[in-house]
């Protein structure tokens, strides 16, 4: 399937700080490709070095056939994290504006129809609320009819409602043929949305796949969650693996144990278990995996191997210091 979007071993650094390392990915035609990861994990460093808008120190991109800089405007769509258009100019007259920029442009009405903003046509952008700002900037990436979109955090900012006529417009234009890449810390977004994930952490692509094949590799197992205030050793003889996850994760309450690799069916059996035994508890409940699972997982991997190494760099510097003190 042909590539829309390749990025090879791009780097980037702002003076000791590493934005990108030895990113790569590839994305095809009609594909949408869900960037997720960290605050300064290297997400909008790596959109700007997609779009040219940041020239990388290392590597090689390319989009729609051309290198970043070179490509034809008129096909690419792009919404930046951060965009403040002229405040006194209504959603109606911000999106006209945007097509005049273009000589093939989409019809305003319809864009603003698209977004969701047809009765908040006339009200000045700076009197909109911040969800209907955010879907009026979106609108304006997309006045072009672009064969590739790029959104950095699309929808923050907007209430349910609008996110969900955003996610709506993203689906019906991939099914159209465009191609899309999307930066989002929303699992739930980049789960519907996405046909392949890619987790960027300390600038690398440290996973890409299905969301489903990523749950599978990197989620974990199905777990109940047990809210007690007993200890895992309570469980010593379930036959099943219980612990108390750590809490930073922020996946369970701070008073549960967890029971993992258990089927619904099997639910009943731990009920019994606690009432044989008279656990006390307050609550169950069970889960699958999720993506935010593997967020959590990955995330964490790469943050238990950054500090690894700079500990391990931490300690050859002091036996260098201390041998040229020798």
């Amino acid at each position: 399937m042909e590539a829309v979007v390749e990025a090879t071993n791009l780097e980037k650094t702002y003076g000791d700080t590493v934005a990108l390392s030895r990113a790569s990915l590839s994305v095809a035609r009609g594909e949408v490709f869900a960037l997720i990861g960290p605050n300064g994990a290297g997400k909008t460093t790596l959109v700007r070095a997609l779009t040219g808008t940041t020239e990388p120190d290392g590597g090689s991109a390319r989009i729609l056939g051309a290198s970043p800089g070179a490509v034809d405007r008129d096909r690419l769509g792009v919404l930046p994290q951060e965009f403040s258009p002229p405040g006194r100019l209504s959603a109606r007259e911000l999106l006209a504006y945007y097509a005049g920029l273009y000589d093939d442009a989409r019809d305003p009405e319809d864009v603003l129809a698209d977004v969701g903003l047809v009765d908040a046509g006339d009200t000045w952008y700076e009197d909109l609320s911040g969800g209907q700002q955010r879907r009026a900037c979106v609108g304006s990436a997309l006045v072009n009819d672009p064969d590739l979109l790029f959104l950095d955090e699309p929808t923050t900012g907007i209430d349910p409602a609008g996110r969900r006529t955003v996610w709506r417009l993203i689906e019906d234009l991939a099914d159209a043929g465009t191609t899309v890449v999307l930066t989002t810390h929303d699992m739930a977004e980049a789960e519907r949305l996405a046909d392949r994930v890619g987790l960027l952490a300390d600038g690398s692509l440290v996973a890409q796949g299905t969301p489903t094949d990523l749950v599978q590799e990197h989620g974990g197992s199905s777990r109940l969650t047990v809210e007690t205030e007993a200890e895992p050793d309570a469980f010593a003889d379930l036959a099943y693996p219980v612990d108390r996850p750590e809490r930073a994760r922020g996946r369970t309450p701070d008073n549960a144990v967890v029971v993992r690799d258990i089927d619904p069916a099997a639910i009943g059996s731990v009920v019994d278990y606690l009432e044989k035994r008279e656990i006390e508890y307050t609550q169950l409940s069970w889960a699958e995996p999720d993506l935010e699972d593997v967020y959590l997982a990955l995330a964490d991997a790469t943050e238990r191997e950054r500090t690894d190494r700079l500990e391990s760099e931490s300690g050859d510097a002091d036996l260098a210091q201390a041998g040229e003190t020798a």
